[in-house]
């Protein structure tokens, strides 16, 4: 009865969808056809034809290499400690009979504060003098140099996923919230300890709500680029993401065919990556 009139849910849906198609789908294509001609600059009209000379040079860029390879890490530390920390925490909060909210607010902070200023602050954590040093040398230690070739990777990494726990804890807590109180009662009568519960009921119903998690981790990997940008800009010290090394690409050698080029391998690898996220979690005798 409520949608026996389909003319007011084609009113509501068609902005949005014209929408997508002009600041979404109408790029993507213009990409790909950018990727197959010379473009000098930004603005500059696709001049000859290069074919798949574009896409023979991704498999040959040693930055798209490195790029590459420090997107996988990105995306391996953000299901491990990311998504792991978050439902770890998600599992303990929602134990707490009192206090819940409390925590909610101080986990889901970060997420409100821009990845700028939480790069800028951790840059000011690394840099001689800063914060880690002044507790390196309290303990009577000399500090290293934290933004190095060997760590700063890592000290990059560390912001980026610390920033977005909250966010996936929020969505798990919620979840779990979802689940009725009566499963976990019965469970008790039965003489199920806490962790038992956890491991059969809390687990298994909140898995859906996982899988979503590990894919928006996984697909956000490969746009990540405010925060190392503002850490080490261009990729300093071997630090280039996919999502970096694209805006360097673009706008610090003025490349745009081959960085329409990248921008087009995000995407593949970003339906690739939700296809395989998909393809872990999906239930045992579901339909592909």
């Amino acid at each position: 009865m409520l949608y026996r009139k389909k003319w007011p849910l084609i009113i509501f849906l068609t902005p949005a969808l014209a929408f997508m198609i002009v600041f979404l789908f109408y790029p993507f294509f213009v990409n790909i056809y950018n990727s197959f001609f010379e473009i000098p600059a930004l603005g500059v009209e696709p001049g000859e034809f290069a074919g798949w000379k574009n896409y023979a040079m991704i498999f040959t860029d040693l930055k798209m290499k490195e790029a590459f390879r420090n997107t996988l890490v990105i995306m391996a530390c953000a299901v491990v400690f990311q998504v792991g920390a978050a439902l770890l925490l998600a599992l303990l909060v929602d134990l707490i009979p009192k206090g819940a909210n409390f925590y909610r607010t101080v986990y889901f902070f970060p997420i409100v504060i821009s990845a700028t200023a939480i790069g800028l602050m951790f840059y000011l954590f690394y840099m001689t003098g800063g914060a880690l040093d002044q507790v390196v040398k309290f303990f009577g230690a000399t500090p290293p140099y934290w933004l190095g070739p060997k760590s700063a990777l890592a000290m990059v990494i560390i912001p980026v996923v610390w920033q977005y726990v909250g966010f996936y804890f929020i969505i798990l807590l919620t979840g779990l919230n979802n689940i009725s109180e009566e499963l976990y009662e019965a469970a008790k009568i039965d003489g199920a300890t806490r962790v038992q519960c956890v491991r059969h009921i809390s687990l298994p119903l909140v898995k859906p709500v996982l899988a979503t998690c590990v894919t928006l981790s996984v697909t956000g990997s490969l746009k990540v680029f405010d925060m190392p940008w503002t850490i080490l800009p261009n990729g300093a010290q071997g630090t280039f993401f996919t999502g970096t090394y694209m805006y360097f690409v673009t706008f610090m050698k003025s490349d745009v065919d081959y960085a329409s080029t990248i921008a087009i391998l995000i995407v593949v690898l970003g339906v690739a990556a939700a296809g395989v996220c998909g393809f872990i979690f999906k239930e045992r005798g579901e339909a592909a």
